[in-house]
């Protein structure tokens, strides 16, 4: 080959001088697997979401207002969205200037009434700039 001119035809070879490929097998065994795998990740993605949203036991909350009433001392007003036969325990808190917690507390929502808007006070161990609803869940 070293003497071929290269003018005449492909410096590499034609298609023709090369041996065809030998035949693969097992790769619907491949797929398979890799289809199974996949379909066992996003199975257990899936229970994972389920169960921190609390398998739906949770009722939504959201705060009408929230003053700061001294340096150890606020109170919050939130409205709660639940079913009339259901309880509800929600947990409020209060965040300093750095977001750290300086006081909580788990308010009980009896069964009746549906949506409820109530009005809670909390002991803090320092300055709230920020009172919220962290969650309320169904009992």
């Amino acid at each position: 080959m070293a003497t071929r001119d290269v003018e005449n035809g492909p410096v590499l070879g034609t298609p023709d001088e090369f041996q065809d490929r030998p035949k693969r097998g097992g790769r619907l065994v491949v797929h398979v697997v890799i289809g199974v795998l996949v379909a066992i990740i996003a199975g257990g993605w899936g229970y994972v979401m389920w169960s921190m949203t609390a398998g739906g036991s949770e009722a939504p909350a959201q705060v009408v207002t929230f003053k700061v009433e001294s340096a150890n001392r606020a109170e919050i007003t939130f409205e709660v969205y639940k079913p009339d036969d259901r309880v509800a325990v929600c947990r409020i808190r209060a965040l300093d200037v750095y977001h750290a917690e300086v006081g909580s507390k788990e308010v009980r929502i009896p069964a009746g009434g549906g949506s409820k808007q109530i009005k809670e006070s909390l002991d803090t161990s320092g300055e709230a700039t920020s009172v919220h609803v962290q969650y309320c869940n169904l009992v």
